[in-house]
């Protein structure tokens, strides 16, 4: 079954419980991409253009530096990446790869951040949403670097 972006936005579990209105907003600057295993979506200190909605696959949170990559997170269908494109012109923090086929919506971070812009109560909304995602990702840094240290955080 083929869903329209507008339906995709609605069962999103980021995006579950906005309105029909709100979710047409974003499903007209949304665009469907493919990624195949092992592409970079997102490289470290590249401008942040796009923030995305997981379908299918799984993608990989990454930190590191030219002469490491850490694994940081692994993300699934219903969940989101691509935050710092909400910061408008602001480089990617987190470099972020296909762990497989993947399947996301796209939706550009320019039109996005006009759209908040003229909407405060989908801004509100969807910078939330946004903030439980960058506090998840900040949790699973910790988490993963006390691994590293030999710790076990709960």
């Amino acid at each position: 079954m083929n869903l329209t972006n507008n339906e995709t936005i609605l069962q999103h579990e980021f995006t579950a419980g906005l309105t029909e209105s709100q979710a047409a907003q974003l499903a007209a600057i949304a665009t469907e991409v493919s990624f195949n295993e092992n592409d970079i979506i997102l490289a470290t200190g590249q401008q942040s253009r796009n923030f995305f909605l997981l379908l299918t696959g799984s993608v990989c949170v990454e930190v590191g530096t030219r002469s490491y990559v850490v694994w940081v997170q692994i993300l699934g269908p219903g969940e989101a990446f691509g935050w710092s494109a909400l910061l408008g012109h602001h480089d990617t923090l987190f470099q972020v790869r296909a762990r497989e086929a993947s399947r996301a919506l796209c939706l550009n971070g320019d039109q996005l951040l006009a759209i908040l812009d003229s909407d405060p109560v989908l801004a509100a909304a969807l910078y939330r949403r946004t903030l439980k995602l960058v506090a998840g990702r900040v949790q699973a840094t910790e988490r993963r670097l006390g691994e590293m240290c030999g710790l076990k955080l709960k």
